[in-house]
């Protein structure tokens, strides 16, 4: 089954510290690479999508970016969901093309978080994640609401601490063959848990990077898939699951909308968990990777965590995943970091990744999440 949707073009800037970046610049950069890619022009976009900024934050900030840009689309909006923003800007975009209401378009997503925020300034924005009556008052944080989940999951089903440094470990190791990742140096499961404690149990390398950096995908009409400048990649399926918003309202802390999102998404693609070659998961924390993979099904309750010591999640494993070092390694710049894993999709699903290439790469999963464990998005992708 097919959303007769189409990936055409798919580009990332570097990422890193990229001091004299902005915003609107990133943003710029990624959105004429992915309109190269495709072979397109900027006149054949006429959809933009774009999600948030924290370093240049605007109500519209898709008509500030089509404004920058000399972009005049038909449709034009920006979509806020956290780190699920660019799944679910994806599968909107997948929706207007398979509609008849546009042709291409542009999603866009890019941020310069690192040489762009001061450490107060990035602290007051994460701050605003919690509950302005009922958690901010009391000092909750984003590691500390994550670091509940993995107490959790520590007590439920015997995690450990060496299990959520095995993700880590992996994801610097597949880091390690991407030119372009904002960390490569090697990681051993004695540097993570003896990286300074955030919160308990999490570790400094348990924790997800800040970097600048901007990415771009567009999404095309059958038609325009035909004769694209490169591989076309098809939208098979998509789903969203929203269980909650605040830590405090979530009815449970081993279970997330991801379990929805990713039925609903497998079940339009017509495919199993089983029959995924390369996923592209969310990994804010590490134990964000290890609650979403065994809710999505990857893994049963209690297995992800040894699987992650076997080394199931490199590449000759059961799972490859997280093939470009992910927000752990590659780099996390807001919004983009979620399009960081669809553009990696791309790269694997098309042959391109080169070290880091999975053999035989046929079926994609990508998968966002925004607030804490809040908001998910799941796509399925197929090369054609």
């Amino acid at each position: 089954m097919s959303l007769n949707a189409f990936i055409t073009g798919a580009y990332d800037t570097r990422v890193g510290e990229l001091v004299g970046s902005t915003c609107m610049g990133l943003h710029a950069e990624a959105a004429f690479g992915a309109i190269k890619d495709a072979g397109l022009e900027v006149k054949d976009i006429d959809g933009v999508l774009c999600a948030y900024s924290l370093t240049e934050p605007h109500l519209m900030l898709a008509s500030v970016f089509c404004e920058y840009a000399g972009i005049h689309p038909n449709f034009c909006a920006a979509i806020q969901a956290g780190g699920a923003s660019a799944c679910i800007m994806i599968m909107q975009a997948a929706a207007l093309v398979a509609s008849g209401q546009c042709a291409n378009v542009l999603v866009v997503t890019g941020d310069n978080r690192l040489t762009g925020l001061s450490r107060d300034g990035a602290v007051a924005a994460l701050a605003e994640v919690g509950h302005p009556q009922f958690e901010r008052p009391f000092g909750i944080s984003v590691p500390a609401s994550y670091a509940l989940v993995a107490q959790r999951y520590m007590h439920d089903y015997g995690v450990t601490s060496e299990h959520l440094a095995a993700i880590a470990v992996e994801h610097r190791r597949h880091a390690s063959r991407h030119p372009q990742a904002h960390k490569r140096d090697p990681i051993s499961i004695d540097d993570v848990l003896n990286s300074r404690e955030i919160c308990s149990p999490l570790h400094l390398l348990d924790c997800c990077l800040i970097s600048d950096g901007g990415a771009a995908i567009i999404v095309s009409s059958r038609q325009v898939a035909g004769p694209s400048r490169n591989q076309s990649i098809e939208i098979l399926g998509a789903g969203q699951g929203h269980t909650h918003e605040h830590i405090i309202a979530a009815p449970s802390l081993t279970d997330f909308g991801c379990k929805a999102s990713s039925a609903h998404a497998f079940t339009t693609a017509q495919v199993k968990a089983s029959d995924i070659d390369v996923a592209l998961i969310y990994d804010s924390f590490t134990i964000t990777l290890l609650a979403e993979l065994e809710s999505i099904g990857f893994f049963e309750r209690g297995e992800a965590g040894p699987a992650a010591l076997r080394g199931e999640l490199g590449l000759g494993g059961s799972l490859p995943c997280n093939t470009h070092g992910g927000l752990l390694s590659y780099g996390h710049s807001g919004a983009a970091g979620g399009m960081f894993h669809a553009v990696e999709a791309v790269h694997q699903l098309r042959g391109h990744a080169n070290e880091r290439q999975v053999d035989n790469a046929l079926l994609a999963f990508v998968h966002g999440d925004g607030g804490i464990l809040s908001a998910h998005c799941s796509l399925v992708l197929g090369a054609i």
